[in-house]
C-alpha cells in the first residue's frame, strides 16, 4: 500500500506526530512524509492512502490570520520549523483535485480540551478530504501541552499505533 503522509507544522509538534504516524504505517506499507510545502498536490495521484494533518487554530484549521500569528512567534525559537514561511493547508487543498477511488484519514494537534472548546482541524481537513472525493477512512486529535507544546506525554506512541492500525485496515474505516 503506498501512503503519503502531509503535513502543515508550525512548532514541530504537528511533524513529530507525522513522522510517528509514517512510523507505524511504515511496518507494512510504503510511507513518504512531507511538509505541505514539499508536496506539490501532483504527488498525491496514485497514492492508496493519503493521510494529511494540520495543527488546531481558532477552532479548526489554520488561516492566514492565525498561522501569521503563530509564525510570527514560532521566528522566536531558536530552532524554527523550516515550513513556518510556506504554504497552509487551506491554499493546498485548493490544488489538489477530484478522485474518485482514493482513500484518505485525517489528525490535527490540538491542547487537551474539550474539543467544544479548542475545535479540531482534523474535522476541517477530513471535510476538504471529502469534497475532493476521498474516502475519509478515519480522524483523530493528537494533544500538546501548550499552543507551542510539547506534546502530551505518550501521544507519539499513540501516533504511531494510530498509523500502525491504519496499515493493518489497508485504509478501511475505523
Amino acid at each position: 500500500m503506498k501512503t503519503l503522509v502531509v503535513y502543515e507544522s508550525l512548532y514541530g509538534n504537528t511533524r513529530e506526530i507525522a513522522e510517528a504516524v509514517a512510523e507505524g504505517l511504515g511496518e507494512t506499507a510504503e510511507v513518504e512524509v512531507h511538509a505541505v510545502a514539499e508536496t506539490p498536490p501532483a504527488e498525491v495521484a496514485g497514492v492508496d492512502l493519503l493521510v494529511v494533518g494540520g495543527p488546531t487554530h481558532v477552532h479548526g484549521m489554520s488561516s492566514r490570520l492565525s498561522r501569521k500569528a503563530a509564525a510570527d512567534d514560532a521566528k522566536k525559537k531558536p530552532e524554527r520549523e523550516p515550513d513556518v514561511e510556506g504554504p497552509a493547508l487551506r491554499d493546498w487543498f485548493d490544488g489538489l483535485g477530484k478522485t474518485d477511488r482514493g482513500r484518505a484519514a485525517a489528525f490535527d494537534t490540538r491542547l487537551g480540551k474539550p474539543k467544544l472548546i479548542t475545535g479540531s482541524a482534523a474535522k476541517g481537513i477530513a471535510h476538504r478530504l471529502r469534497r475532493h472525493g476521498y474516502d475519509v477512512v478515519a480522524d483523530v486529535s493528537f494533544v500538546v501541552d501548550d499552543s507551542a507544546g510539547p506534546l502530551h506525554e505518550g501521544e507519539r506512541e499513540r501516533a504511531r499505533e494510530w498509523g500502525r492500525e491504519l496499515a493493518r485496515t489497508g485504509g478501511s474505516s475505523l
